[in-house]
């Protein structure tokens, strides 16, 4: 597992991708789903989750919808049009990034 200092600025657009791709989603769906992807190297705390959830949703990024599932509710989470554009965004920042540290810690030979 990764520590939480190298994962801490990638969680949004972690998060964003994700709900993005998969239509709407929850938030320990979430964490499973990264946590399956990455064959538990990045593990999303729900103490980590919920804040980033919380100021996309307060951005206008993402919006939440509630499902009743017997006595209990369910947020969900969905990218808004808005949002998709932010998705849009910081994936090519983060791709950028990844080539970026490539430069230093993968040298091409001169």
């Amino acid at each position: 597992m990764y520590s939480k200092e190298l994962t801490k600025g990638t969680l949004q657009p972690i998060i964003l991708k994700l709900i993005n791709e998969k239509g709407r989603m929850y938030g320990y769906e979430i964490t499973q789903e990264v946590k399956t992807m990455t064959s538990g190297k990045i593990d999303i705390s729900e103490g980590a989750l919920y804040p980033i959830l919380h100021k996309l949703e307060a951005k206008k990024v993402l919006e939440t919808e509630k499902v009743f599932i017997g006595k209990r509710v369910r947020k969900y989470y969905k990218v808004t049009k808005e949002g998709k554009k932010m998705v849009e965004t910081v994936t090519e920042e983060i791709n950028d990034f990844i080539e970026t540290l490539n430069l230093i810690f993968n040298p091409k030979p001169i």
